[in-house]
């Protein structure tokens, strides 16, 4: 059962609406789904709020636990603790900040600004530096390992300096197309192509389950 806490619809730049990202998400064998959206302070609340009314009208639906969440996406570093409060404000369950990768224009310094704010995970950080792991180990703070291409061009340097210092990781899809949905499979040749050892993969996939656990009680607490 798969557990994938990034991924993107229509309310954002994904192709489906939450109703068939969350149909997909099940056929494909998920067991915990977090829709994070991209955000910033003009959307903040209207995509949290669109998200949880769906789940609030359709929770009986299918035996899948679904995270409404945000990504916050390139928002100005001296601004992510203030958007991050907000969303805890919010009570939004999972906040993710998209961070430096290296194929697109984030703003350098993201990655500090996130783990500072104490977010749940820091999505594909890119070409990361041990400082930063150090911090985010130390405040624990989740980095991504992503399947997706691209974002994934800093995996094996994070998995590396994770090791090194007890940083936890997860492995997310951040699946905007239907064909981006996690496998078992795609997981675990993530995972070995890293050159990721077994007790890595099992330290990641205890954090992702206890993740998870936390994930659920916020949102039954909704």
């Amino acid at each position: 059962m798969i557990i994938d806490f990034h991924t993107h619809t229509l309310l954002s730049d994904g192709a489906l609406s939450v109703a068939e990202h969350i149909r997909r998400a099940y056929v494909n064998g998920y067991k915990t789904l977090g829709i994070t959206d991209h955000v910033d302070f003009s959307n903040i609340e209207e995509v949290f709020t669109a998200v949880l009314k769906h789940i609030e009208n359709t929770k009986d639906s299918y035996p899948l636990n679904i995270i409404p969440g945000v990504e916050i996406t390139h928002v100005p570093t001296n601004k992510i603790e203030k958007i991050v409060q907000k969303a805890r404000d919010l009570k939004i369950p999972l906040v993710i900040v998209h961070g430096e990768s290296p194929v697109e224009p984030v703003e350098e310094g993201t990655n500090r600004a996130a783990i500072e704010s104490l977010v749940d995970i820091l999505a594909h950080p890119g070409i990361m530096n041990e400082e930063d792991i150090i911090l985010a180990s130390k405040l624990g703070v989740s980095l991504e390992i992503t399947a997706k291409r691209g974002h994934n061009l800093g995996n094996g340097l994070i998995a590396k300096l994770a090791k090194k210092h007890s940083a936890k990781l997860v492995l997310n899809s951040d699946c905007h197309r239907p064909e981006e949905f996690l496998s078992e499979k795609l997981r675990e040749t993530v995972m070995v192509g890293m050159g990721m050892e077994r007790e890595e993969i099992d330290k990641l996939e205890k954090n992702v389950v206890d993740l998870s656990n936390i994930l659920i009680e916020r949102v039954e607490k909704l």
